[in-house]
């Protein structure tokens, strides 16, 4: 077994950052889908970024395309100001901010517009991550894996029941994990032997270098939207290579709890990011970020600890069952079950409830908010009422789902 930091030293990191996340409009109108906040002061991006520090990797290319600059700034200010972590990334965009605009035309494509730098590594493995997606890992267990097996590809693979398989990108494995198919979204999902649930694609691969040069000068050949799923892995199976899957549930970091082995969240849609957020201010979330064996890396900022204003009978400063990031001022008005991200202020007899609000949101004097995601630097005006009726909320200019999350976008152009 090789330890995390032979590992580390053998291993570069692409990070796939260039998605759009249109079905999470219109949080994503201004940002790429891995700059949208999680659990108030970190960016979804963190997540991948801190499971590769933590993993001892020491060189990731982040490679960002759609509305680049707050994600480029975010990850300046965050992983570049830390001492010695200006050697840990290297991030490269082709800014496009249009729709018509293309550039990485599928997921190996942008590993394929970047092949120099693989080229010129003297890395003997390439981890090619998505960069949006919350979940914690090990790398390094999953590189071991692939080691083990000496494997062409090695892929993660989330364990999924056999009623949700269809909504996945699905593996065909042998009793050795070996995999044998790759269907996308099939209606009849192949199991895995001896148990009752499926192997979905995480979108996470293990490449030894010379076989990632050699598949992908082979694939360009053939598809100018060179994709791994589509076309990569396919590519690769007919040609007998050999292809693993990773057991993601076998994934253990230092100071795991037993709920959050398997835990893995996309948050494409505005109800999956709502839920996984609200998850965070449950007794016993599923995602422990109080975890400090395992550190979900962001910028601090240099802001002022949370505060609470008065004490009154009639208007009482008080957060309860929330998340509330530093810079925050609750002023004689109630938070619940929410998460407040950095700067927030809360002026008197205001309720929030189950709600969500990004960086330096002012809800004004008796407001109530229930249910709602508020954009960054949003002004909600005194006497606002949200969340409590859909057509109200619609004729307002809101985005409101089917299941009654409102979503406050920014009004500035």
């Amino acid at each position: 077994m090789y330890s995390m930091d032979s590992v580390g030293r053998d291993t570069i990191a692409m990070v796939l950052a260039g998605g759009k996340g249109e079905r999470l409009s219109p949080l994503t109108l201004r940002r790429a889908k891995p700059s949208v906040a999680f659990g108030g002061k970190y960016k979804i991006i963190d997540f991948v970024l801190s499971n590769l520090f933590n993993s001892g990797i020491k060189k990731v290319y982040i490679l960002t395309q759609y509305r680049a600059y707050s994600l480029n700034k975010h990850i300046r200010e965050s992983w570049g100001k830390w001492t010695g972590l200006g050697e840990f990334y290297v991030d490269i965009s082709p800014e496009t901010s249009s729709e018509s605009e293309e550039w990485f035309k599928g997921t190996a494509d942008a590993i394929l517009q970047y092949l120099r730098f693989v080229e010129s590594s003297d890395a003997n493995f390439v981890a090619i991550f998505g960069g949006d997606h919350i979940y914690k890992m090990d790398v390094t267990q999953m590189i071991n894996y692939h080691r083990m097996n000496r494997a062409d590809i090695t892929i993660a693979a989330l364990e999924v029941p056999v009623e949700e398989a269809s909504r996945f990108g699905i593996f065909s494995v042998d009793e050795d994990f070996r995999v044998t198919g790759f269907s996308e979204k099939p209606k009849v999902p192949q199991r895995i032997p001896g148990r009752d649930t499926c192997f979905a694609s995480m979108g996470n691969y293990i490449f030894p270098t010379r076989k990632l040069i050699e598949v992908l000068l082979e694939g360009k050949k053939h598809h100018a939207d060179l994709d791994f799923g589509k076309h990569v892995i396919p590519m690769m199976l007919a040609g007998g290579d050999r292809v693993f899957a990773y057991n993601f549930n076998d994934n253990v970091i230092p100071g795991m709890k037993a709920e959050e082995r398997g835990y893995w969240r996309d948050v494409g849609t505005i109800d999956s990011y709502y839920e996984a957020n609200m998850d965070l201010v449950n007794v016993s979330p599923q995602l422990n970020l109080y975890n400090y064996k395992w550190p979900i890396l962001t910028n601090q900022g240099n802001l002022p600890p949370a505060k609470t204003v008065f004490d009154n009978d009639d208007r009482r400063g008080q957060n309860i069952d929330s998340y509330v990031c530093a810079g925050c001022i609750t002023s004689g008005s109630t938070v619940r079950r929410s998460i407040l991200g950095p700067r927030c202020k809360i002026n008197s007899y205001s309720l929030v409830e189950e709600s969500i609000l990004f960086e330096n949101v002012t809800v004004g004097r008796h407001t109530k908010i229930k249910k709602a995601i508020i954009d960054k630097n949003v002004v909600v005006a005194d006497g606002s009422i949200i969340g409590y009726d859909p057509d109200t909320d619609r004729r307002n200019g809101y985005t409101v789902t089917e299941s009654g999350i409102v979503v406050v976008p920014r009004m500035d152009k």
